[in-house]
């Protein structure tokens, strides 16, 4: 899901320059074409090199046939002018046979490459509880967070590689064109004679200087005229994603808003944040008006200056038609190819914004990592090696029939201690109750021990063959099926231990259901939403269950019902229980009890057994 910046303060991402703008787009490219697929890649990008040499030199062609067909018509000599037709359709029936494998190829290398790097971005997202640390830190109002990870995954990184293929192709075509017609241009362009005092000097080729001194100056007043266009875009960018989480945030907690009559104030919040992004975008629109005045008096000039420039010398019988349209056509070519910055100053201008937000991400969240690994410690995965004597030290690993705690002390992001454990074991056959006032720590203390909570110090063993119940499961979109099976794949039950088990948590209404694409998060109440993450305990029936508060939302007949379903299950395994709970029913089917009591010395809570 998106999030939103706590902040309307925007820092400078463009302070770098243009340098670091390649830099930074270099840096993004290189990993796809270093890659397992890098063959393939490498393969497709020369067949698109190929060919876009191959259209430049299809041009040249045109541009040999423009001399040839204007000067047939010009002297009325119709066995050239139908010869030159019969060249025309070769040419052009080639023509259309590159134009259409270079699109082809270059849509199915941008395809991989964003495919692959969409991949790599989501790895690196969700390795190591990534995802969930970061929210952590965002929560906690940490500046350093990256802004909207699902944006820069979905939308930027398409952005991207569309961006950089079309770009680079884009300046490579006009280099070669530059260098083919630059020949051609000096050539039939002749010589002119310019008048300095008493003498006159003869400028060869004078058609390639005026066409660089056009572009020249042309690139100068673009880039004057549309720099803004840089920063104007990224912002459009961020004010669209905050106004995107704004919405779907709404949508999330709709109920909560209806019962709250919140309609107003939530119009007057999705308000401000809609007025941020049309203020950004006429304040782009402007921009873009001024470089649109300049490139479309740029352009059409373009047409007409060659022929004026041409005309003394076609007048005075020195050149043919055929060579005024040979030179315009030249002419065209080169000044296309130095004015590409020109042309494709927006496209740049939002590929630099792109390449900024994705380096942004990656930069941010190597920021927030260490950072959050400076305030206490990340837990990387299981079985972590000691640190040195001396050092806070977080040893987490699965093994063993039994759960073990030593020293365990957890943090709240500010760093303050919420709850510690001095030492405790449960063992095979336990079913423990962890009971405290809320915001003592015993929703952390369960992430801790699943090895999630970043902020943690001690020793746990987990049991193996463990299972969490969170309060609230998470219910992936799709079949109701792949929503028992998660997080196995939807097909890892048949049917009929499906309907069993929606039998036991007491929901057979839903076995007609089971290959119904829904989102199951929504059509399902929370009690019913609890219950499949209940089945998904005793589809997998592990030995250990950890739960917290995972029967909240069902009445006390079916909790009863339910968790005398898992005790069985787990005592059969030779595993135990663990749960945190409120109610005074849930005690019935424990046999010890954990209790967070405040410990005024630490400034937090400590567990106890009771």
């Amino acid at each position: 899901m998106a999030q939103a910046h706590t902040t309307d303060t925007l820092t400078d991402p463009f302070r770098g320059g243009w340098g670091r703008f390649l830099r930074d787009a270099w840096r993004l490219s290189l990993p796809y074409f270093s890659s397992e697929e890098k063959w393939r890649a490498r393969l497709l990008l020369a067949l698109i090199l190929v060919l876009n040499l191959a259209t430049v030199y299809m041009s040249v062609q045109f541009n040999r046939w423009y001399n040839t067909f204007y000067n047939a018509l010009q002297e009325k000599d119709a066995a050239v002018f139908w010869r030159q037709m019969q060249v025309f359709a070769v040419l052009a029936f080639t023509a259309i046979v590159l134009a259409v494998y270079k699109f082809y190829i270059t849509q199915r290398l941008d395809l991989r490459w964003r495919g692959w790097m969409t991949r790599h971005y989501m790895d690196k997202w969700l390795a190591n509880y990534r995802y969930y640390h970061l929210e952590l830190m965002r929560q906690s109002g940490a500046a350093s967070v990256p802004d909207n990870p699902d944006q820069r995954i979905q939308e930027d990184i398409g952005r991207f590689t569309g961006s950089a293929l079309g770009m680079s192709m884009g300046l490579l075509n006009a280099t070669v064109t530059l260098v083919s017609f630059i020949g051609i241009l000096w050539t039939v362009s002749g010589s002119i004679g310019v008048p300095l005092g008493a003498q006159v000097v003869t400028v060869p080729g004078y058609m390639v200087w005026v066409a660089l001194a056009y572009c020249v100056v042309g690139s100068v007043f673009a880039h004057f005229i549309g720099r803004r266009l840089i920063r104007l875009n990224y912002w459009q960018e961020w004010r669209e994603a905050d106004f995107r989480y704004s919405l779907v945030r709404l949508r999330e907690y709709s109920e909560a808003v209806a019962f709250d009559r919140g309609e107003a104030a939530s119009r007057q919040h999705l308000d401000a944040r809609f007025g941020k992004v049309l203020g950004n975008m006429l304040q782009l629109i402007k921009a873009q008006k001024g470089l649109f005045w300049f490139t479309s008096f740029f352009q059409q000039a373009a047409i007409i200056f060659p022929f004026l420039v041409a005309a003394p010398r076609y007048f005075s019988g020195a050149i043919k038609l055929g060579d005024v349209i040979q030179i315009s056509n030249a002419f065209g070519k080169v000044q296309d190819s130095l004015s590409w910055f020109i042309d494709s100053y927006a496209g740049l201008a939002s590929w630099r914004a792109t390449t900024e937000r994705l380096t942004s991400f990656d930069r941010g969240v190597a920021r927030a990592l260490r950072e959050l690994e400076s305030s206490i410690h990340v837990p990387q995965a299981q079985d972590r090696p000691d640190r040195a004597d001396g050092e806070a030290a977080w040893q987490y690993r699965v093994a063993g029939p039994a759960l073990e705690l030593e020293q365990v002390r957890c943090y709240l992001p500010s760093g303050k201690l919420q709850v510690q454990v001095a030492a405790q074991q449960a063992q095979p056959g336990d079913a423990v109750l962890v009971q405290g006032a809320s915001g003592s720590g015993k929703s952390t203390l369960l992430r801790a021990l699943a090895g999630i909570w970043p902020q943690a110090s001690g020793r746990v063993v987990l049991p193996e063959h463990s299972m969490f119940l969170p309060q609230r499961p998470y219910l992936p979109h799709g079949s109701l099926r792949a929503a028992l099976s998660y997080p196995q794949p939807s097909n890892a039950y048949d049917s009929p231990a499906l309907q069993e088990v929606l039998h036991t948590v007491r929901m057979p209404h839903l076995e007609k259901f089971l290959d119904v694409e829904s989102n199951w998060s929504h059509k399902l109440s929370g009690g019913e939403q609890q219950r499949v993450a209940i089945a998904r305990i005793l589809l997998r029936r592990p030995h250990w269950i950890f739960a917290d508060e995972a029967t909240s939302a069902l009445d006390e007949a079916t909790e009863a019902w339910l968790y005398e379903a898992l005790l069985q299950m787990v005592q059969a395994q030779g595993g135990g229980l663990l749960s945190v709970a409120h109610r005074p029913g849930v005690a019935v089917f424990h046999s010890r009890r954990w209790v967070l009591e405040p410990d005024e010395a630490a400034n937090g809570y400590r567990v106890m057994e009771r």
